[in-house]
């Protein structure tokens, strides 16, 4: 591992660990992406929403709710809401996502994750033993399938903890196809087979990153994180002007 950096926190215009993660998830599309958000995702959503209304880039949405490149008249607070296939320009399938998959025909994929470890394996099964269960998670479907097809999966936590960003999961879900993380202090990249820091939230430092994720983690050539441009904000506060996707989310920052 690399010797931490060491910094101490950057005064910036501030913004939330929501937004924070939101925007960040929003910067992992590229032009010309077709991207795909799930099942109980609304962070996933915002972002893929945000990133049609602040970007001049032209990219795919598909979402669980079956749209394509959709036009819904607000965010909706389920990401599998009808409201996400309005104005679609077809309807997806289940299996069709999985077959796009497959085919190496998706770019982006957003999947949630209870555990995630250095290599970018996800557990979303259970927490303890196998046989002995401290809690069942929700179990793998998209995580099987689209982690290892994707040509690039991203995912994100509400906190940044050991408890979460551990050395050892408890059960391996998925792997294979991981690309980024994003949590509410950093966004961890992976390279060379393992995450990475590539930038920190300008609150906190290297050091507290470090501190507090569970696997060694290399810190080199990370910076802090760019701040929100003015395209994005905008676009956050269009997709929640009240501020309820925010307070839902009780993200521990």
């Amino acid at each position: 591992m690399t010797e931490p950096l060491k910094t101490q926190p950057l005064k910036t215009e501030p913004w939330s660990p929501f937004s924070y993660i939101v925007t960040n998830l929003a910067r992992f599309v590229e032009p010309g992406d077709v991207a795909f958000s799930g099942v109980n995702s609304s962070m996933a959503m915002l972002a893929c929403l945000l990133a049609k209304r602040a970007y001049d880039f032209p990219f795919t949405y598909i979402n669980v709710a079956g749209g394509v490149d959709p036009e819904p008249r607000y965010a909706p607070l389920s990401s599998s809401d009808p409201e996400l296939a309005r104005e679609s320009a077809s309807i997806f399938a289940n299996e069709d996502f999985y077959d796009l998959c497959a085919r190496g025909r998706m770019d982006l994929c957003f999947l949630g994750a209870a555990q995630i470890d250095a290599q970018g394996r996800t557990n979303v099964s259970v927490i303890g033993d196998w046989h002995e269960p401290k809690v069942r998670l929700p179990g793998g479907g998209g995580a099987a399938v689209m982690l290892p097809t994707a040509r690039r999966s991203c995912t994100w936590r509400t906190e940044h903890s050991t408890r979460t960003l551990v050395d050892r999961l408890d059960f391996i879900t998925g792997g294979g196809g991981m690309y980024g993380v994003v949590t509410p202090i950093a966004v961890l990249v992976k390279r060379d087979g393992r995450l990475r820091l590539d930038s920190w939230h300008p609150d906190v430092t290297v050091d507290e990153v470090v501190d507090r994720t569970g696997f060694e983690l290399d810190t080199s050539g990370a910076a802090p994180t760019r701040p929100p441009t003015e395209a994005e904000r905008a676009a956050l506060a269009s997709l929640d002007p009240d501020g309820t996707f925010e307070r839902d989310a009780k993200i521990r920052g």
